[in-house]
């Protein structure tokens, strides 16, 4: 099971708990109202002024979110909270790239989620850098969604980036509201426990998932979740469903992470460094710049 921030009183979760249960059923009363509208192929003024109604308690109660206490402090704040285990948490100026990063998009934050995974900090990492779990782990939540290119690879001193074009072939994916059928996303380390997506969507905006992974124990890690972006739409609107993804995809990772933790590191290790495909790029990079600090033989 997942333990969603510790910080959080029972309060903010309740009232976090009635305010989605309330957008749910509006969501149902719309829906309903929509169908029996058109059940017989005509749309009376009532039946319209019900739709209007409901349309407008669903609204309002959006507006209406109540205030959270996790929500109010900054991405950087959080993380100041975290507990670090100094024996696996190695070198605190890392700590100080990911908030010198934070600070540099704090401008087009939206929602942050920190949760406690009883996985090892490693198999998160490997998870995130190996593009084909793309594909694959989230082949339900991304259906389509295709790695077809990696069009550029660029080394850094303590990690990398890579650009690498995807496609959406499901004529019914909804990722196609956000962003064109065809596009070049990349992925970056930035030290060896903060990564970032960046996905290009229309009109030169942008959608930024910074991820923090922060060892506690050897068989458990902090995962600190922080989306950014520039999209002109409502930010209440963002917040529901950019939140609403974040669990979905978080709980198509549990079942694979689970799978890593029960198979040995070296064994992954090993296939890693001997692989050839650009999907790993990045996890080989991971390895090469930190595995002489980093305890890499325990089990995952």
């Amino acid at each position: 099971m997942i333990r969603i921030n510790r910080q959080l009183s029972s309060v903010n979760v309740l009232r976090k708990s009635i305010w989605f249960l309330g957008i749910l059923l509006c969501l149902f009363g719309m829906i309903d109202q929509v169908i029996v509208s058109f059940s017989d192929n005509h749309v009376s003024y009532l039946e319209f002024f019900h739709f209007l109604t409901a349309a407008f308690l669903f609204i309002s109660w959006i507006v209406l979110r109540p205030a959270i206490e996790e929500e109010l402090s900054t991405p950087t704040e959080k993380l100041k909270t975290v507990k670090l285990n100094p024996s696996l948490y190695t070198n605190k100026a890392h700590l100080l790239v990911a908030k010198n990063r934070m600070l540099e998009l704090q401008n087009y934050h939206i929602i942050s989620q920190l949760h406690i995974l009883p996985f090892p900090y490693l198999s998160q990492i490997y998870h995130l850098l190996n593009l084909k779990h793309l594909e694959t782990v989230h082949k339900n939540s991304l259906s389509g969604l295709k790695v077809i290119d990696i069009c550029e690879i660029q080394p850094t001193a303590l990690g990398g980036s890579v650009k690498f074009r995807t496609t959406l072939t499901s004529p019914i994916n909804l990722l196609k509201i956000w962003r064109q059928p065809i596009v070049d996303v990349e992925l970056t380390l930035h030290t060896p426990y903060t990564i970032e997506l960046r996905i290009p969507v229309y009109g030169g905006k942008k959608i930024v998932v910074l991820f923090n992974v922060l060892p506690l124990t050897e068989t458990t890690h902090e995962f600190l979740i922080n989306i950014y972006t520039d999209l002109p739409y409502p930010k209440f609107l963002l917040w529901f469903v950019l939140h609403l993804a974040t669990f979905v995809t978080l709980y198509e990772d549990l079942p694979y992470l689970k799978k890593l933790s029960e198979r040995g590191f070296d064994r992954l290790l090993n296939s890693a460094k001997a692989s050839s495909r650009k999907t790993v790029w990045l996890f080989q990079r991971f390895v090469n710049l930190h595995a002489s600090t980093m305890q890499l033989s325990y089990e995952i």
